[in-house]
């Protein structure tokens, strides 16, 4: 951690708007930033999210596969009891949340992260 700094944060980064907004606002505060972003299969330009994180300032960027993870530890249960979101939506990215916040945490104890942070929504189809 740099002198000044009021900590280390892992923030789970996908390069949007909003996840774009709270990195620069944590800099601002002075906060270091390692931003995460979990690959559970989603279509993602990973190096272009990459560069956008360190442009705007984060001190590391790391980007965890974990497809192997949400597939045999939740898709597979989900698929053989044939579970969705009001008859409707598959549960693919609510399945994943658990998935991607173990990774996350993961990946702040080693760059020895104080806090986590996320910029999701309060409540989407999952």
């Amino acid at each position: 951690m740099s002198m000044g700094s009021k900590g280390r944060v892992c923030l789970a980064y996908s390069g949007g708007l909003d996840t774009s907004t709270i990195l620069v606002w944590l800099l601002q505060q002075g906060y270091q930033v390692v931003c995460y972003l979990g690959d559970v299969g989603q279509e993602e330009d990973f190096a272009a999210v990459e560069a956008k994180a360190l442009k705007l300032g984060a001190e590391a960027f790391v980007c965890a596969d974990l497809m192997r993870e949400l597939v045999e530890e939740t898709l597979r249960a989900a698929i053989a009891c044939n579970s969705s979101f009001e008859e409707r939506y598959l549960l693919g990215t609510a399945l994943s949340r658990p998935i991607i916040a173990r990774g996350m945490v993961r990946a702040a104890e080693s760059y020895n992260c104080q806090f986590l942070s996320h910029g999701c929504t309060g409540k989407g189809n999952e």
